[in-house]
């Protein structure tokens, strides 16, 4: 019971009520012989936020689908960064994320735009897929970590674009194109 009580008093620095439901499962999962008294505030958050993602809802199959179209494997990024993305065997639709010598477990969340976004909410990061490149964005910090990262795919369409680029919608649209569309 010592090494339960040490575990919570330090958890209170990571803003107890904050991670009140966590704690509940910590200590319904979590036997008091394997908790480290001396734990630091870092280990006691990365174990909250395991637990945290191990108890998220069941994926829907809109994100199983989403899941499917991720491009995964190590993932080139600009100013010579590096993304590593692969499919979680454990969990069907979870992917580990490693940048920046940090690890993240994402799963997918539903767009209106059509863009693959993968995300882990307890750390506040977003993993971007558009067609032609993928970046990785801090939400808590609202900045990019990681911009222009590429999978073999993405570099096929981003070359793509540059040979003959997409319209763009603040171009002026040709007054026969208006008209056939109206009729």
């Amino acid at each position: 019971m010592n090494k339960l009580f040490l575990f919570f008093t330090r958890v209170r620095a990571l803003s107890f009520v904050a991670m009140l439901p966590v704690c509940a499962v910590v200590a319904a999962q979590t036997p008091p012989s394997k908790v480290d008294p001396k734990a630091s505030r870092k280990e006691i958050r990365v174990e909250a936020r395991n637990i945290a993602a191990e108890i998220r809802a069941p994926l829907t199959p809109a994100e199983l689908e989403i899941a499917q179209r991720v491009h995964v494997g190590n993932l080139p990024c600009e100013h010579g960064g590096v993304v590593a993305l692969q499919a979680d065997p454990a969990a069907p639709g979870f992917f580990n994320l490693r940048a920046r010598n940090v690890n993240y477990r994402v799963s997918p969340e539903e767009t209106t735009t059509g863009a693959i976004r993968l995300e882990d909410k307890a750390a506040g990061v977003v993993w971007l897929q558009l067609a032609n490149k993928s970046m990785l964005m801090n939400q808590k910090l609202g900045q990019r970590l990681n911009d222009g990262c590429l999978s073999p795919s993405q570099e096929l369409v981003a070359q793509a674009m540059l040979k003959a680029p997409p319209a763009s919608v603040l171009d002026d649209i040709p007054a026969a194109t208006i008209e056939s569309a109206t009729k």
